[in-house]
């Protein structure tokens, strides 16, 4: 019996709050079934990050795993691209 393959999604992380755990924001274009107008639709999934490697702005990788608690059921492979550092927001004026 073959296992199926995980199901893989690339969104951007929006925060960083929380230990070990990053909110993934996924967007996808999906055309209405009746209008035909292509409509911009987002998911926010909570994402496991063991290393905390990711920070806010980053594109990532995410694979689908087994409940870590109520809602994280996915995790964190790989980082595709650092975001801007936003060091001007935390600047002492």
């Amino acid at each position: 019996m073959q296992k199926m393959a995980a199901r893989t999604l690339q969104g951007t992380v929006t925060s960083q709050k929380m230990n070990k755990t990053r909110t993934v924001v996924v967007a996808r274009r999906t055309k209405h079934p009746k209008y035909g107008k292509y409509i911009n639709l987002s998911t926010k999934y909570h994402v496991h990050d063991e290393k905390e490697v990711s920070s806010e702005g980053d594109i990532v990788l995410i694979q689908e795993c087994k409940p870590i608690s109520k809602t994280k059921n996915w995790m964190l492979v790989e980082v595709i691209k650092k975001g801007e550092q936003e060091w001007y927001k935390h600047k002492a004026c």
